[in-house]
């Protein structure tokens, strides 16, 4: 949002008394000047809010408790963490890679690209099966570009009742719009199916149509990543509002080998098997499974010290997982278990 915008913004929410409106559009000015590199000025207006809050809170303590609606505050939408995992411990395909690190770069040097007239990308769309990476690969384009990660809760904003989650989706919103975040929605086709649907009902389809207005209207500076298992149930219009669309395939071989090699750097373990033994011998499953698997055995192994051999623990849970392996695949054919 342009600073003239911001300043009536404050000025209208000032003399009309809406407290929670010019916090936030004064916390919108901090992040907006914080992302020009005005880190002093940033500063000044973080501590006057901070300051405010603290004598709000005091005031507060002060007169008789109230009693807040559940999900009240915007805070309960989403779940805030400080990533973790960085690009170079996952195994990624090349262009994956190639995408990420421009995609970094892009926000990383933005007021570049805004002297030029041009805003960097901050919508991307990761599709592919459950366990392939997708909510790791968020957190660590988080973790790159040094945000939090606010994850959404379905639970808490999706409501019984006309309107409500439209009104709370609002709230979401209106909060991390003054926030440098990477903002994930996992599972989006939750949110973002298709209107055409015949099974759905007209709330869905005005759900949808605000959730897509609210994703237009977020700066540059809020970074949405959605990922989602079924993108053919998702809105044509939701897959536009995405200036990047990446799919994650299932893990080949040479990939799995790379992935039991990083692990095995890492922690200073060894399976007691070739990396390429152990990828060929666990084709078909997913780096969630890997991770499993791979963490199942060092359990063991940890557990085992001094007496057992990494070999031996390992070809005890390759043999696990090969049965349970066999038996979903049964379950699934529709035979017994």
């Amino acid at each position: 949002m342009a600073r003239a915008d911001l300043l009536c913004d404050i000025i209208k929410y000032g003399l009309s008394g809406d407290q929670e409106k010019l916090r936030q559009s004064i916390e919108a000015m901090a992040a907006e000047e914080r992302e020009k590199q005005h880190r002093v000025l940033a500063d000044r207006i973080d501590t006057l809010l901070k300051t405010s809050e603290n004598r709000e809170r005091h005031e507060e303590a002060a007169q008789a408790p109230r009693v807040l609606a559940a999900g009240n505050s915007a805070k309960n939408f989403f779940i805030e963490s400080t990533p973790e995992k960085r690009l170079s411990d996952l195994v990624l395909p090349e262009y994956v890679t190639t995408f990420c690190e421009e995609f970094v770069e892009e926000q990383l040097r933005s007021d570049l690209l805004r002297s030029y007239g041009l805003e960097p990308r901050h919508r991307l769309l990761l599709v592919g099966a459950p366990g392939n990476g997708k909510t790791s690969l968020a957190e660590a384009i988080a973790e790159a570009l040094m945000l939090p990660i606010y994850t959404m809760r379905y639970e808490q904003i999706i409501g019984s009742y006309l309107g409500e989650t439209a009104s709370r989706l609002a709230r979401l919103f209106d909060y991390v719009r003054a926030r440098p975040c990477v903002l994930f929605f996992d599972e989006f086709e939750t949110l973002g199916k298709e209107r055409g649907d015949t099974h759905e009902t007209g709330e869905i389809k005005r759900v949808v149509s605000s959730l897509l207005l609210q994703i237009d209207s977020l700066p540059s500076y809020v970074v949405v990543i959605a990922a989602t298992n079924h993108d053919s149930l998702l809105d044509k219009a939701a897959w536009r509002r995405f200036q990047v669309k990446l799919e994650l395939p299932a893990p080949t071989r040479a990939s799995l080998e790379k992935w039991y090699a990083l692990f095995e750097r890492r922690n200073e373990f060894d399976f007691g098997i070739t990396p390429g033994t152990l990828a060929k011998r666990t084709l078909g499953c997913s780096f969630s499974d890997a991770e499993e698997i791979a963490y199942s055995i060092y359990r063991r192994y940890v557990m085992s010290l001094p007496v057992d051999s990494a070999k031996s623990i390992t070809e005890h849970v390759l043999a696990q997982w090969s049965k349970q392996r066999k038996q979903g695949k049964v379950v699934e054919d529709g035979g017994e278990a």
